[in-house]
């Protein structure tokens, strides 16, 4: 059992509204991303039992507008009862653009 487990929101429950654009602010650029505030309709999951030689795929971003999900909010949880001395949950992060055209 790792601290801070990674959690992703079912993108189906995630309202419009619920999405806040915030400023990500690099030393030379500024990007925008979204928060997300809280409601009870959203579903959240995580996979506690993965292993290391197991990997997670999240969609960062889609421009397509036809319903399907557009990205997947994510973050970091508390999970009650992990000892004090568990050990912190490692990531390693990989962005891939991929361009289709039709």
């Amino acid at each position: 059992m790792a601290r801070s487990p990674l959690a992703l929101a079912d993108a189906s429950t995630v309202r419009r509204e619920d999405l806040i654009a915030t400023d990500q602010v690099f030393p030379d650029r500024v990007g925008e991303i979204y928060h997300l505030a809280h409601d009870p309709a959203q579903r959240w999951y995580y996979a506690p039992l993965m292993t290391p030689d197991e990997i997670l795929l999240i969609k960062g971003w889609d421009s397509q507008t036809d319903g399907r999900a557009r990205f997947t909010p994510h973050a970091a949880f508390d999970l009650p009862d992990t000892p004090a001395d568990a050990p912190p949950r490692e990531s390693i992060e990989v962005r891939t653009l991929v361009v289709i055209e039709h």
